[in-house]
């Protein structure tokens, strides 16, 4: 990465940072604020409607807003959607009501910018660099939950749930300061197939059983996520004695020893290709966790012990459900199949909110945390009927502008290499979208035969336009038949038939 795609991708990360530490931060704590709240305590319903209502504005309107970035530019969407954010911020800070925090927690996640941060992030990097941005980035959101969780409770003993929502509002307008001072000028913005829905792909993604498997389960994680949390303050402070001022000191070494031990299962998913074993095995371990917590949520050591577990695992499925996404989406689909998992997400943390709220309500702590328990079992269900994950990797190769002819001859030419299973060029974009087993090919190698094959073109070229929202322009796509447990190399059994669309089709 050059030093300017370094600056754009660790400065997009803060900026995505800032903002996700002002919606976590109020997470281990409110439920124990609300009841401060009014003459009598809110209705345990509203209180999980307060904490999870961010949710369902953030899943309504993110894709909306990336769309809305590539017609205004992508900086001025994220600047209004940080403003928004504020503005909730200060709504939730100065209300005395539960109704009015509900109000300030819907405005905070109508500041949906996530989708117009990852449009801008794939703006300034190049596509074989893009990765590595994305990883930054999201990176950064695992570590910024983690310290939110942390830090929430000790910024409440020191200033409150409303200095907590003003300090978040800070947070914001500092998010617009990076943005100015840190990201670099966009030279040219366009429509990024690999980061942004385009709305011709939502049918097919949605068609996609594996892809929707996966999106149930992101919803089921962030559901179970969000209901744990409006039971566990009152456990720990409840039951196991703790005060609201020392549960970070808590939750710090829980997560801390949680994102070491989550790496060696995450490399034995992945480098030694058991991902299908070890993402079930997480999925059992949150439901472990959770009925730990329905049975023994009157012991601390019970407690810490069940944080643990579950957010090993958490942090595991984390990692590798975007992992799975990537690869079961179409290369040049991997945008509109991220834009309806994180939809998925956010859905997901909104209903966890009104079901913990409701069940807290009507059976207590062992109610909540017994139904994130079935719900565990319910989604290991799901998932055990997934398809063998294939274990490719996304790679794009930047090939100018390019016949419609040529991008046909590219494709044919890059299916017959070892190691590539699917390619697929956007003559719009002027980008070869490949699917790849990295262990077999260089992708160095694969890059420059591309190139050159392009290069090769002859013929009239059309310009790439960079936007649109369909795929008109696309060169067609090739797939290699394969068994997808075997490696693409030139000693598997891999079929020779290429399946195909012509160009333009």
């Amino acid at each position: 990465m050059t030093a300017q795609e370094r600056r754009a991708a660790f400065s997009l990360a803060g900026i995505f940072s800032l903002r996700m530490m002002g919606l976590f931060m109020i997470l281990p704590v409110f439920s124990l604020y609300a009841e401060t709240l009014g003459e009598t305590p809110p209705a345990p319903v509203l209180i999980g409607l307060a904490i999870g209502i961010y949710g369902l504005t953030q899943a309504l309107l993110q894709i909306p807003f990336g769309m809305l970035s590539d017609r205004i530019g992508r900086k001025p969407v994220i600047i209004g959607g940080l403003l928004i954010f504020a503005l909730g911020s200060v709504v939730a800070a100065t209300a005395d009501t539960i109704g009015g925090i509900i109000f300030g927690r819907a405005l905070q996640g109508a500041g949906a910018i996530a989708a117009a941060v990852m449009a801008l992030a794939a703006d300034l990097t190049r596509e074989e660099h893009r990765t590595k941005a994305m990883a930054i980035i999201g990176m950064s959101i695992g570590l910024s939950f983690a310290l939110a969780l942390a830090v929430g409770p000790i910024l409440n003993h020191w200033i409150s749930v409303p200095g907590i929502f003003w300090f978040t509002a800070l947070l914001a307008l500092g998010g617009i300061a990076l943005l100015h001072f840190g990201v670099p000028r966009v030279v040219h913005s366009g429509l990024h197939r690999d980061a942004e829905a385009v709305p011709a792909f939502f049918t097919s993604v949605l068609r996609n059983k594996d892809l929707l498997r996966l999106d149930g389960g992101i919803f089921l994680l962030h559901m179970i996520l969000t209901a744990s949390f409006v039971a566990l303050p009152f456990a720990l402070r409840d039951h196991a004695g703790i005060e609201t001022a020392l549960h970070g000191y808590i939750y710090l070494p829980v997560l801390l020893f949680s994102l070491v031990l989550m790496v060696p299962l995450v490399i034995i998913a992945e480098k030694h290709r058991k991902l299908k074993p070890v993402f079930l095995a997480a999925i059992a371990l949150i439901g472990v966790a959770e009925l730990d917590l329905m049975l023994f949520h009157d012991s601390l050591t019970a407690i810490v012990l069940a944080l643990l577990v579950f957010f090993i695992a958490f942090n595991v499925l984390e990692a590798l459900l975007p992992s799975l996404i990537v690869k079961y989406a179409p290369p040049e689909k991997k945008g509109t199949a991220m834009g309806v998992y994180s939809t998925s997400q956010f859905l997901g943390a909104f209903t966890g909110g009104v079901v913990g709220g409701s069940l807290y309500g009507a059976y207590g702590l062992a109610g909540v945390f017994g139904a994130c328990a079935v719900a565990a079992v319910l989604w290991v269900l799901l998932a055990r009927n997934m398809s063998p994950p294939p274990y490719l990797a996304s790679h794009m190769v930047n090939v100018g502008a390019i016949s419609p002819a040529r991008a046909a001859l590219l494709e044919s030419e890059l299916i017959q290499m070892d190691g590539v299973a699917e390619v697929s060029t956007m003559v719009d974009e002027g980008v070869a979208y490949l699917k790849i087993d990295s262990k077999v090919i260089d992708k160095a190698a694969l890059t420059a035969r591309a190139q050159a094959i392009a290069g090769a073109d002859d013929g009239p070229r059309e310009g790439i336009n960079g936007g649109g929202g369909s795929d008109a322009g696309a060169g067609g796509r090739v797939e290699r038949v394969v068994d997808s447990d075997l490696p693409l190399d030139g000693g598997s059994p891999v079929s020779a038939e290429v399946a195909g669309e012509s160009p333009g089709k």
